[in-house]
């Protein structure tokens, strides 16, 4: 399958990648469903999982080049940093997060990050955690599972109460599902929740919307929020509007490696441009929430 962004990635631009990053810059990885279930009908730019092998692979990979696996709250720190604090660290930063709070998290992603030492993030749908059996084809965490992967470290955060699409609906129901999932989260883990993640293709190109939803994330006691743009952060990007790598199944040694290193981050452009032309021809792209657990939307 023709994939064009692998093929300008790793032979036009990724050599290239080092000389174009002053400063500190941090990949955040976006995962969702570690598991075998098949995506072969789907593009490798919108797959969403990631088998129990790739993902060793990748975790295996950033021991290799010589990353060291941080939390959000961490990398923020490191944003704000001085440049002589920057100047003194002896490690490359990268921030692993997993959005959907999927069963197969625990049963997969778990062993692999505990056997490295690793730790992530993961970003809870609120009202799907806890509940019996399946939602929309896809099993969930349960609360136990929470409180356990909290014991061992993990860290969670909010991806709003019913993962919808935030920026059709209205701005009380916006603030409400930012508010509610926080709460609930807290309740339910006895943790402090402080991120956030914005469910479906991120809406960078309305600024009206985005002044809106940063001053909602304050308000609502959020101090930093990922989103699906793509890119590595960098000091003085806002907080609120963290752009991450998309990681899926389909991302080889040689492209990973491309992606976290800054490479991939080209893409950003492109996706800005399918956002703002889709946006002017009036066109909405696929937004079946009943079908979200597919995610094909994610990352344009």
């Amino acid at each position: 399958m023709l994939r064009l962004d692998r093929f300008v990635t790793l032979n036009v631009l990724a050599p290239f990648a080092g000389l174009a990053q002053n400063g500190i810059h941090i990949p955040i990885l976006m995962y969702h469903s570690i598991s075998r279930e098949a995506e072969r009908s789907v593009h490798p730019y919108y797959r969403v999982v990631t088998t129990p092998e790739v993902f060793s692979q990748h975790m295996s990979l950033l021991g290799e080049e010589g990353y060291e696996v941080i939390g959000l709250e961490t990398a923020l720190k490191l944003l704000d940093s001085s440049d002589g604090s920057r100047q003194v660290m002896q490690v490359k930063p990268v921030v692993i997060t997993f959005d959907d709070g999927f069963l197969d998290f625990y049963a997969n992603a778990f062993p692999i990050l505990a056997r490295y030492g690793f730790t992530a993030t993961v970003f809870l749908p609120s009202s799907f955690i806890g509940c019996n059996g399946t939602s929309l084809g896809k099993a969930f965490l349960s609360w136990t599972h929470v409180r356990e992967l909290i014991r061992a470290g993990f860290t969670f955060g909010s991806h709003s109460v019913s993962h919808g699409d935030l920026s059709v609906r209205p701005h009380s129901d916006v603030e409400r599902e930012l508010r509610r999932s926080k709460e609930t989260i807290e309740d339910r883990s006895g943790r402090p929740v402080f991120a956030f993640s914005y469910p479906y293709a991120f809406p960078e190109h309305r600024k009206e919307f985005l002044s809106f939803l940063r001053n909602a994330l304050r308000d609502c006691g959020y101090s930093t929020a990922v989103t699906t743009s793509i890119g590595t952060v960098h000091e003085g990007n806002d907080h609120f509007f963290l752009r991450r790598i998309p990681v899926n199944d389909a991302d080889d040694p040689a492209l990973f490696r491309a992606k976290i290193a800054g490479g991939y981050d080209w893409m950003h452009g492109m996706q800005y441009a399918v956002k703002s032309t889709r946006a002017l021809l009036g066109l909405r792209g696929r937004r079946n929430v009943a079908k979200w657990a597919v995610l094909n939307e994610d990352k344009l």
